[in-house]
């Protein structure tokens, strides 16, 4: 392949490639099976030609994601592929049990890496880096996988959490427009390249709920603003509002239409992200009103037309340079628009202040035209630095929680792509060195960590070769010298910098470095660092001056002097604040430099991200034109060779991926020793040492080894288990190895002892469930067999309640009955003997109706009840009372006792035989008694009825007494 740096031919191997296309012609015959591999380390053998082969059938097939052992390849179709991206897919890949065994996808990176968070074996922060070329899709990818964890990260339980929850991933999601319209512009390899660099913080709750985030910036390129290459343009935001603004906002910001300026290249080019709606509702939803936003767009139509002042050269060095004929309304506008007084704005630009001697007096130079130039482009610069710090600000207090509130998060890094452009100068030095510096972490984490931990934990294990930077940052950023430490010295020399006496230091004092090159045809001076993405040729000219990053105080505090409302609150009038003032004499301090603050920023990245688990993205441009359907495969071979893929999906397919420590692998399987049958004693006996107690703090070293083993011992089962029959043989190939502090596994084994665990964790909840419900059956069976003896017991002691308070009853009634009998039984005894006596001394056969037989009868018809039991009994009267009484009990009319008969019963008889007369009146007789006891006996005796001989008695008795 042909390496060209700035149209330079490098050196090419043309025959050898075609030599190797031919030898592996065969093998690539099978190209239509080539998209069906997900993993490139399925590729046999590992090259560059047959990588690159499978990803080129695998992108014409519409298949953008393959995995490369442990890192995801994304390829940029450079179309909307929405079906790819939709909630449903996200919610499925987030439902799937093991989301690995679906299609690779940047969603299995966001959930392996939520369930990381939510129950990893060791859990720890999580990392995402996207990277690759400016143009791949990072931008994009970082985005999708913003609104998956704003879509999986968010359960809540009420209404109310909804709403809240609901809030924040609004605002999170609203941050991403807002940020590219300030952050992101059109660039020669890429329409909407990220210009500044961005590390986004997810945060998450216990529940693993998304409560928050917070955007971390770095190097933004505001030289943007006043120089943008050829067929380049500036931010969005510039072509955003002049495209999009009213008829009144237009007047407002003096943007009418067709309206020139010098620093808005190629207003025609119609982009998707010149949509000026988008960033004005996102900016509402984070807080920002609408009177600020008409603020913040008024102050950059401002500087739109602060770029329009050109400068016209003085004659006289001591006048100043005044404005063109054509630029004194610029002046007005923009002095207008930014709330400063003409004058004073102008007198800024063409005057410099100088502080000189030990009174410190002031002196005032004018400008040359190269200079009033300069400091008009940093006044911009400046006030829009600040302004998208601000808006960043305003992001992280409208979506950042509180510490308290979140204990996790997941971490995005996007940052800008390798860049090599003809002209290139410190933006792309520092681009290309934060890019050296995630190649050299994923070197470090993947590659050389592995192979070095191989080694100290005593594994066999067969070098790979892989491409080392190291050299590089060593001549970028190396102690003592470097190519930072050279410019940066430059900048405190008190002296004009010249890029020639630059380019020269830098060849001389790291002539020994194998990264740095010459190239001694170019009229420019300069020097070619060799990256490991290629070489790239750097200007010195300006290099040193842009370090500096130099801004007059006199720009401060003309912007202090602002009446508009926004630029007092980013130029705030403070005292404490010390502003930059030239060095002078003695006195001189240590200028803070762009590379300085660069790389300390960059420092304090690699720290966050070595503190957590990274994974890796690799994004993949198929062409420069940014076409759909076309994959060249030059600059995708490029590209491949740049990251490393192919030394990464060696040492990923040879390799053990996973590694855990012996305390957290025993901790977390210890479960399947129930797998295998334990024995009570030996050395693989899942019981602990008796001879060391719990307390003692040896006694958990004491019982790992054994633990150890004794779960590496039913590795065998589980692959048993998951293989099948015609499998057994190959079931084993030693994918577990046990290092002296940690166990080394493949990814398959993984998958497998997550299994095992799982079945182990299922059987034990089987066997609670049935062991809770056998309890929950048999404690309602004894409750149940307890309320039935005590509701019998209850029903038992109120019958015989019931039982004995009738009989209290009854026995009252009797007595009372008895006493009454006997009373009345001597009256009427009395009565009836005084009668017969008189009867007898009269004829028989016939009755007399004489008064006092009259009178005896009216007597024995009130005692009727006493006769009708006399009548029954067969004891104590004679056939004559007993016939008198029955005719008085009857109420027969008087006569001749001879028309009547009555029938009474023997001596030996008991009760009532027959009756012959027709009894007057309702009478019922029970003579039929019921065997069980008090059956004739009603607890509640109603008053109109008549029930049972007894109640005969009491109701007749009741009738005579009234």
């Amino acid at each position: 392949m042909l390496q060209q740096v700035n149209g330079h031919n490098l050196g090419s191997d043309g025959q050898a490639r075609e030599s190797l296309r031919e030898d592996l012609q065969e093998f690539l015959g099978g190209e239509v099976l080539l998209y069906q591999l997900d993993d490139l380390t399925k590729v046999n053998p590992v090259t560059l030609e047959t990588v690159l082969r499978c990803l080129q059938s695998r992108y014409m097939a519409d298949t953008f994601y393959t995995n490369a052992g442990c890192t995801l390849v994304a390829l940029n179709p450079f179309k909307p592929v929405p079906q790819l991206y939709s909630p449903e897919l996200m919610r499925e890949y987030h439902a799937a049990p093991q989301p690995q065994k679906l299609k690779p996808h940047v969603f299995t990176v966001g959930e392996q890496t939520y369930r990381n968070v939510k129950s990893l074996i060791e859990p720890v922060n999580q990392s995402i880096v996207v990277s690759g070329e400016s143009g791949a899709g990072k931008t994009w990818t970082s985005r999708c996988l913003m609104n998956f964890y704003a879509v999986v990260a968010a359960s809540p339980t009420s209404w109310e959490s909804h709403k809240i929850a609901e809030r924040i991933e609004q605002r999170i999601l609203n941050s991403n427009p807002v940020m590219e319209a300030f952050g992101n512009a059109c660039t020669l390899r890429n329409n909407n390249s990220s210009r500044f660099g961005k590390f986004i913080q997810l945060q998450l709750n216990r529940a693993q709920q998304m409560v928050g985030a917070a955007v971390q910036t770095y190097l933004l390129e505001k030289t943007r603003v006043v120089c943008q290459a050829f067929s380049e343009r500036n931010f969005h935001i510039f072509y955003q509002i002049c495209k999009g603004a009213s008829e009144d906002e237009r007047l407002q910001w003096h943007l009418p239409e067709g309206a020139a300026f010098s620093w808005l290249p190629n207003p025609e080019r119609s982009l998707e992200e010149d949509c000026f709606e988008v960033t004005r509702e996102a900016m509402l939803h984070l807080g920002i009103d609408t009177p600020t936003q008409n603020n913040i767009f008024k102050v950059l139509a401002g500087l739109l037309h602060l770029g329009n002042i050109q400068f016209a050269a003085s004659e006289d060095e001591a006048q100043p340079c005044q404005p063109m004929d054509d630029a004194k309304c610029s002046v007005r506008t923009a002095a207008s628009l930014l709330g400063l007084q003409e004058d004073v704005l102008l007198k800024t630009v063409q005057i410099r202040t100088i502080r000189a001697g030990r009174q410190q007096q002031l002196f005032r130079k004018p400008c040359p035209r190269a200079e009033c130039d300069t400091r008009r482009d940093c006044l911009a610069k400046l006030i829009y630095a600040r302004l998208f710090d601000w808006l960043v600000s305003v992001i992280n207090s409208s979506i950042c929680a509180d510490t308290n509130s979140w204990t996790t998060f997941i971490g995005l890094l996007d940052v800008y792509g390798f860049e090599s452009f003809p002209d290139n100068s410190l933006e792309q030095l520092c681009i290309n060195y934060a890019n050296e510096k995630l190649q050299q972490h994923f070197v470090a984490h993947y590659l050389r960590a592995q192979q070095e931990e191989y080694a100290a934990e005593d594994l066999e294990w067969s070098f790979i070769s892989y491409q080392d930077n190291q050299p590089c940052l060593d001549l970028i950023e190396g102690s003592p010298i470097s190519i930072c430490s050279l410019i940066n010295e430059e900048c405190r020399l008190n002296r004009p910098s010249s890029a020639a006496q630059l380019q020269t230091r830098i060849e001389t004092a790291l002539a020994g470095s194998p990264c740095l090159g010459h190239n001694k045809l170019s009229r420019e001076p300069g020097f070619i660092v060799v990256h490991y993405a290629g070489p790239v040729r750097y200007h010195t000219g300006g290099l040193v001056e842009k370090n500096k990053d130099p801004i007059p105080p006199e720009l401060t505090g003309l912007l202090q002097q602002s009446q508009d409302p926004l630029l007092l609150g980013l130029f705030p009038t403070n005292p404490k604040e010390k502003t930059q003032v030239e060095p002078s004499g003695q006195s001189r301090a240590p200028v803070l430099t762009v590379v300085s603050k660069f790389k300390a920023s960059l420092e304090q990245l690699l720290q966050v991200l070595h503190s957590t688990t990274p994974h890796y993205i690799r994004c993949i441009k198929p062409n420069s034109q940014s076409q759909a359907q076309t994959f060249v495969q030059e600059e995708v071979l490029s590209q491949l060779e740049a990251c490393g893929l192919v030394e990464t999906i060696h040492i990923s397919a040879a390799g053990f991926p996973i590694r855990v420590s012996h305390q957290n692998f025993v901790e977390r399987y210890k479960l399947l020793r129930r797998l295998r049958p334990c024995t009570s004693s030996g050395p693989h006996s899942p019981y602990p040492a008796k001879g060391l107690p719990e307390w003692c703090p040896h006694a958990k070293e004491a019982t790992l080894e054994p633990l150890l083993q004794d779960i590496l011992h039913t590795l065998p089962v589980l692959t048993q288990t998951k293989a099948t029959p015609g499998d057994l043989a190959e079931a084993m190939p030693t994918p577990v190895h046990c290092g002296r502090t940690k166990v080394f596994m493949t990814d398959s084994m993984l998958e497998l002892l997550e299994c095992g665990r799982d079945q182990v964790l299922e059987q034990c909840a089987r066997c609670i469930q049935s062991g809770w419900r056998r309890h929950r059956q048999r404690k309602q069976e004894r409750q149940r067999q307890a309320t039935i003896l005590i509701q019998a017991a209850i029903r038992s002691w109120l019958t015989r309640k019931r039982i004995q308070r009738l009989h209290a009853a009854a026995t009252v009634i009797k007595r009372t009955w008895q006493k009454w009998r006997i009373r009345m039984a001597c009256l009427a005894a009395e009565e009836l003997d005084d009668v017969e006596e008189k009867h007898l001394s009269q004829a028989p056969g016939s009755l007399s109706t004489s008064p006092l037989q009259t009178r005896l009868l009216e007597a024995v018809i009130r005692l009727w009840p006493l006769g009708l039991v006399l009548t029954n009994t067969a004891m104590g009267v004679g056939n004559f009372q007993r016939k008198l009484v029955v005719w008085a009990c009857l109420q027969l009319p008087r006569g001749s006792p001879s028309s009547y008969t009555v029938q009474t019963a023997q001596q030996d008889q008991a009760g009532v035989t027959s009756i012959r007369a027709m009894p007057q009146g309702s009478i019922k007789f029970h003579c039929k008694k019921s065997p069980l006891r008090y059956a004739d006996i009603c607890p509640e005796p109603s008053p109109y009825s008549v029930t049972g001989f007894n109640q005969i008695l009491l109701e007749r008795h009741r009738l005579i007494h009234m």
